[in-house]
């Protein structure tokens, strides 16, 4: 039976909202927390708590591990010293740091893994753990699960557990979206229209390359920034908004590169390419390079994900406002299509105290632990959540209002096999570049797709 976890809160929490920079690859920057943290999480002194009568009592040791990158450990702290609050009997024991992938890598070696994992950062490696036999099954708990305030856990997520072959392991915890970016300022100083479409893509697109200005920037020397946040919705909304076309391409799956929604997406990208929109710098730029330009107003618009704006807030000019569309490649009429990253959580198999573990996911998958995350890492918590009222970015709420709508498609998480990934993003370029057709970047994927599969 899950557990209702009911608060009596006698004080306001008084922890300043500390926005924390993000990196371009999130979770994978080290911070200044070098070592493992394996002291035991204070308690806050301001909130009285009590658990709910009648439940599996939880106690004891109960270890968490998790990652020190760029979104801190600041939402860390706060939501283990309220759920310590909650069960004062439980001892809570946080193995944490930016290298502590690499220093509990033994103990899940030897059988010794602490009881919940948050795997993000260098050195982990969630497909593995899974096939590793590393994690527990909840397929049946987490279906029923409710979280601390008693609604159904899955329903409120944005993008739902990862699937194995019909087995869940994990739930995503950070949700990430690819998606372009522009200033709303000043697409308002210039009157452009902000794109809802292909189409209006197009025509803006006209008017921002009229104006002198490129209208769009990609980083060359890293193509899966343009495959995130142009292609892959283009795929999905060529295949009648069906995402399942990516899932295929995972799967490296025959003719999931070579059909129409590819086929279609791509000359979609010809226009682009043929019409002048990209700017011709983007071909040897990292993405530091490209974004500063795109700052700086020498390009209108730029793919990228939703660490951009934390990643670049030192060298954002004042007045520059961050705006975010999910996809642009849809045709009218058609639904904004999420492209997602997600770093997720998990119980070991080999848990000691897989109640307390189970407590504590509960705990944390709330709409109050997703604001927080918004406000202390200006990054989104997969969790349904209303962010006006809160202090997270204009960017952030922006997002999430699409991830809440109606008229946003939300793609499943998927990775590409790191060959065939490499194949994408070595053709994407040379299509770019016009040294390819459209022709033949299919047949160089799925070539790629076919050597995949043996």
């Amino acid at each position: 039976m899950s557990r209702k976890l009911r608060k009596k809160v006698t004080g306001g929490l008084a922890l300043s909202l500390v926005l924390l920079a993000l990196s371009g690859c999130a979770g994978n920057n080290a911070s200044n927390n070098n070592q493992a943290t394996t002291s035991p999480s204070p308690s806050p002194t301001d909130a009285a708590t009590e658990a709910p009568a009648g439940e599996t009592k939880i106690s004891g040791d109960f270890e968490i591990q998790y990652f020190v990158g760029g979104y801190g450990d600041a939402w860390w702290k706060e939501m283990i010293g309220e759920f310590k609050a909650i069960y004062p009997e439980l001892n809570i024991k946080e193995s944490a740091g930016s290298q502590i992938n690499e220093q509990m890598k033994p103990r899940w070696i030897q059988g010794d893994p602490p009881d919940v994992v948050y795997i993000d950062g260098a050195g982990s490696n969630e497909t593995q753990m899974v096939q590793d036999d590393q994690l527990m099954d909840i397929t049946d708990w987490v279906r029923d699960a409710q979280n601390a305030d008693g609604e159904n856990l899955v329903s409120n997520l944005i993008a739902p557990p990862q699937d194995y072959n019909g087995k869940n392991y994990t739930i995503p915890m950070v949700f990430g979206s690819w998606g372009t970016f522009y200033d709303a300022k000043l697409f308002a100083d210039k009157g452009w229209t902000v794109p809802t479409d292909w189409d209006s893509f197009l025509a803006t697109s006209e008017k921002i390359k009229a104006d002198g200005i490129n209208p769009y920037i990609h980083t060359g020397k890293y193509p899966y920034y343009i495959v995130g946040g142009l292609l892959n919705s283009g795929f999905v909304s060529e295949n009648g908004d069906n995402a399942q076309i990516l899932k295929d391409q995972e799967a490296a799956k025959e003719n999931s590169f070579n059909n129409d929604a590819v086929r279609k997406t791509l000359e979609k990208i010809v226009v682009m390419r043929d019409k002048g929109y990209f700017d011709n710098a983007s071909f040897g730029m990292n993405h530091t390079d490209s974004q500063m330009l795109f700052l700086q107003h020498k390009d209108a618009m730029i793919p990228n994900g939703l660490w951009l704006e934390n990643e670049m807030s030192k060298d954002t000019p004042d007045g520059f406002k961050f705006g975010f569309i999910p996809s642009v490649m849809q045709n009218a009429g058609g639904k904004y299509v999420a492209i997602p990253y997600t770093s997720n959580i998990a119980i070991a198999k080999k848990a000691k105290n897989p109640e307390a573990a189970k407590a504590f996911v509960e705990f944390i998958f709330t709409k109050k632990a997703a604001v927080r995350w918004a406000e202390l890492t200006g990054a989104l918590m997969n969790v349904k959540a209303d962010l006006e009222s809160s202090s997270a970015s204009d960017v952030v709420k922006t997002a999430m209002k699409y991830f809440n709508g109606s008229d946003t498609i939300v793609a499943p998480v998927f990775k590409l096999n790191s060959d065939l990934e490499q194949g994408e993003n070595d053709a994407t370029i040379a299509l770019l570049q016009g040294t390819i057709t459209v022709d033949e970047w299919i047949d160089r994927m799925e070539k790629a797709a076919a050597k995949v599969r043996g």
